[in-house]
């Protein structure tokens, strides 16, 4: 039965790389409609249509991006306390030079996430170099010693896939949440 709406609460949560992508590609080709409630910006950047912001007991369509919908949440933010209206540089020029300054303190935490995805590019690759190999005909007849020790092989390299993938989750967590704190 083809469903025509999909709801979905965090569904990239726990996913690793490859599920993420997949979910995603997922999501849309899918030809009904998504409701789709994630703090992972990628995400709905990657596959939101359109945006509905629920506030005062209303739905409203939000006509703007995920930058825009930051401002005004910064923007209301402001408007109830003075502090945070200090604190926002009035000119371009300070405004931009705020942007670097929080690029500059993430740039280690991105650097972390994205040396983490490479890692996990790189073992996906080796597993299917080596899954190509044990799937030779006769390999297990004809070279049993080499079998055994690209099984080897593959298990190392699958549990040091889980063991990246888990590095990139938590290092994509860490970067998220700094942004989430830097504004």
């Amino acid at each position: 039965d083809r469903p025509n709406l999909l709801i979905l609460d965090e569904p990239t949560n726990h996913l690793d790389i490859d599920g993420r992508e997949e979910l995603l590609n997922a999501l849309n080709d899918y030809e009904g409609a998504v409701l789709l409630i994630s703090h992972d910006r990628r995400v709905i950047e990657a596959c939101a249509d359109r945006l509905l912001l629920v506030a005062d007991q209303r739905v409203e369509r939000f006509d703007g991006d995920m930058d825009d919908y930051r401002d005004l949440i910064l923007s209301r933010d402001e408007a109830s306390g003075a502090e945070a209206a200090a604190t926002r540089p009035a000119s371009k020029a300070g405004q931009r030079r705020v942007a670097a300054d929080r690029r500059f303190a993430l740039k280690p935490l991105k650097d972390t996430m994205d040396k983490c995805e490479r890692e996990v590019t790189r073992l996906h690759s080796e597993l299917e170099k080596l899954d190509l190999e044990l799937a030779a005909p006769g390999l297990f007849d004809q070279q049993p010693a080499k079998g055994t020790e690209l099984a080897k092989l593959r298990a190392d390299a699958a549990r040091r896939l889980s063991a990246a993938e888990a590095r990139w989750i938590a290092a994509a967590e860490q970067y998220e949440a700094a942004q989430d704190q830097s504004g």
